[in-house]
C-alpha cells in the first residue's frame, strides 16, 4: 500500500475555518450561554433518562449542549479544527449527515447504558442526572482521521493519527479512576468512537465509487488495539459483526462492498490506499492555498507600505 501525503499540520492553525463548523461552533457556544443564563432550560435540552419520554427531541439536543466552560471551549476548537481537515474531503453534506448520525445514535447509546445502569444498580442518579456533550462526535472525528491519514504523525509528540481514538479511550478509561465527575462522559466517548466507526465501516456512500463504507484491513475493529492481541479480537469481532448486521458478504444489488470480515476482491486495502491519497492530497491542497493567501497579504501589505514611505 503505498504512503499518503505528508500534510503540514503547524500552517495556517488558526486560518481557514469553513462556514459550516464556523455556524455549529456559534451553537454550541449559544447554547452553552442559554443554560448559563436560564439554567431550567438543560431540564428541556440535555439527555435526563428519566423524562426522555416525552421530551425525545433531547436525543438530538442533548449533543449540542455543554455544560462548563471547558467543554465549550474544547468542543469548539476541537470542532474548527477537525471539521477544516475533514469537511473538504467528505464534503459539507455528508460531513453534516455524520455530524447527526454520530451524535443522534449515540445519544440513544447512552440513553440505554443510562437504563441499564439504573435496573442493575437500583440507584436513580443514573436516570436524573443530565447528561450532554458534543464529546461524541469529536471523537468520532478522530475515527475519521484514522480512517483518511492513518500515517501522519502529530507535532511534537510524534504519535500516528491512527492511534489517536485508542489513546483517547484509555485516557478518558484512566481519569475516571480519578474524578467521578469524568465517568459521565466515559459512555459518550465510547458511544461516539464506536458508532462513527460502525458509520465510517458500513454506511458511509462514496459517491466516486457508489460504494458504501470502507472494508480495508487497515479499519478493522482490531485495529484500534495494538497488533498483540488482533488475534484475539478478530474472532469476537467477527461474532459482533454477524450478530449487529446480519448480512451476507455479497451485496443485493452488487454495488456495495462486503459487510463481512473479508472484502469483495478489488475492494481491499487498494481502495482504501486509493481514497487516503486523495484525502491527503486535498488537505495539503488546502493548506498550500493558505500558505499562498498569506503571502499575498503579506506582499500586499509590504507595498501598501513602501508606497507611503
Amino acid at each position: 500500500m503505498s504512503t499518503p501525503t505528508t500534510v503540514s499540520w503547524g500552517t495556517g492553525l488558526f486560518s481557514g475555518f469553513t462556514r459550516l463548523c464556523k455556524g455549529l461552533a456559534v451553537v454550541l457556544v449559544g447554547s452553552h450561554l442559554l443554560i448559563h443564563f436560564f439554567p431550567s432550560a438543560v431540564n428541556y435540552l440535555a439527555l435526563i433518562p428519566a423524562r426522555t419520554i416525552p421530551f425525545a427531541w433531547n436525543l438530538i439536543t442533548a449533543g449540542y449542549i455543554e455544560q462548563t466552560v471547558y467543554g465549550v471551549v474544547v468542543s469548539t476548537f476541537s470542532l474548527l479544527f477537525f471539521g477544516k481537515l475533514l469537511e473538504p474531503i467528505w464534503g459539507s453534506g455528508e460531513f453534516c449527515k455524520f455530524i447527526f448520525v454520530v451524535n443522534f445514535l449515540t445519544s440513544v447509546s447512552v440513553f440505554i447504558t443510562a437504563i441499564a445502569l439504573y435496573y442493575i444498580t437500583r440507584q436513580e442518579n443514573y436516570l436524573y442526572m443530565p447528561l450532554s456533550g458534543f464529546h461524541g462526535v469529536i471523537s468520532g472525528f478522530l475515527v475519521g482521521l484514522k480512517q483518511i491519514i492513518p500515517d501522519q504523525e502529530l507535532p511534537f509528540i510524534k504519535i500516528k493519527t491512527k492511534w489517536l481514538p485508542s489513546i483517547t479511550l484509555l485516557l478518558s478509561i484512566a481519569v475516571c479512576f480519578w474524578t467521578l465527575e469524568a465517568t459521565s462522559y466515559l459512555p459518550t466517548i465510547v458511544s461516539g468512537t464506536y458508532i462513527s466507526w460502525i458509520y465510517l465501516r458500513y454506511w458511509q456512500r462514496k459517491p466516486e465509487t457508489k460504494h458504501r463504507g470502507d472494508p480495508s484491513e487497515d479499519f478493522a475493529f482490531s485495529s484500534f488495539f495494538p497488533e498483540l492481541l488482533r488475534p484475539f479480537i478478530d474472532p469476537i469481532a467477527s461474532i459482533f459483526h454477524r450478530m449487529l448486521c446480519g448480512r451476507s458478504d455479497a451485496s443485493n444489488d452488487g454495488q456495495d462492498y462486503s459487510l463481512g470480515s473479508e472484502p469483495l476482491p478489488g475492494s481491499d486495502s487498494v481502495e482504501a490506499s486509493r481514497r487516503r491519497e486523495r484525502g491527503a492530497r486535498a488537505l495539503e491542497e488546502r493548506l498550500a492555498a493558505e500558505r499562498l493567501g498569506a503571502a499575498r497579504t503579506a506582499g500586499e501589505s509590504h507595498s501598501d507600505t513602501a508606497e507611503n514611505v
